[in-house]
């Protein structure tokens, strides 16, 4: 697969905890409200906490926001991704089409969510959504899959951490122009490399 890449901030050892909770929760085969509400509880447990993320998974891009694939289930049941917002950067509206949570991290970001009308144009429902750190919120085709994401700042970057239930860089997908219709998309991710979430002689124990 991926070459690994050090890991230059701090013990990934908060990440290797959640991706084996959500594992350990997915194997029980549980429908999407528990895996939205217990999972939920288990992202929010890893952005509580900013010490964890490498430097080399957070670099924005001068002109557009940075889908980073940090760890993508064997059996392609979910990935974990952080989501890397330069100064002002935005989503267009987009679905997901499987489940989604997404855990501020750094900074701040609002999330519009959309309804398609009756000639299929995307309308606002409701205010944005504001996401501070530690901050979760869902999105599913059974509870709202359309938004529009944007960073919080204009001078500064914000990271969030986003889990979905496929290897969401390979889901075909759709953005939905204001003027109606929709096209299909299938995202990737930014990077070449994976942090390496595995070598236990980082942890403090092994010290």
């Amino acid at each position: 697969m991926h070459d690994s890449l050090p890991d230059t901030k701090g013990s990934l050892t908060p990440l290797r905890e959640f991706i084996t909770g959500l594992s350990a929760l997915l194997h029980q085969q549980p429908d999407e409200s528990r895996i939205l509400a217990e999972g939920g509880a288990l992202l929010a447990r890893l952005v509580a906490r900013d010490d964890w993320l490498p430097d080399a998974f957070a670099q924005p891009h001068p002109e557009y926001y940075q889908q980073v694939l940090l760890h993508c289930d064997s059996a392609e049941r979910f990935s974990v991704v952080s989501f890397v917002w330069g100064p002002g950067q935005r989503t267009p509206i987009h679905d997901h089409t499987v489940w989604g949570l997404i855990g501020m991290l750094r900074g701040a970001e609002y999330s519009q969510p959309f309804a398609l009308d009756a000639d299929g144009k995307p309308r606002p429902q409701g205010e944005p959504i504001r996401l501070e750190p530690g901050h979760v919120e869902a999105v599913s085709p059974t509870v709202g899959d359309i938004h529009r994401v944007h960073n919080a700042y204009d001078d500064r970057v914000s990271i969030s951490i986003h889990v979905y239930g496929a290897n969401i860089g390979a889901v075909r997908r759709h953005v939905y122009p204001e003027e109606g219709g929709r096209k299909a998309f299938i995202s990737g991710y930014s990077n070449q490399t994976l942090p390496n979430p595995w070598d236990r002689s980082k942890d403090p124990a092994a010290s």
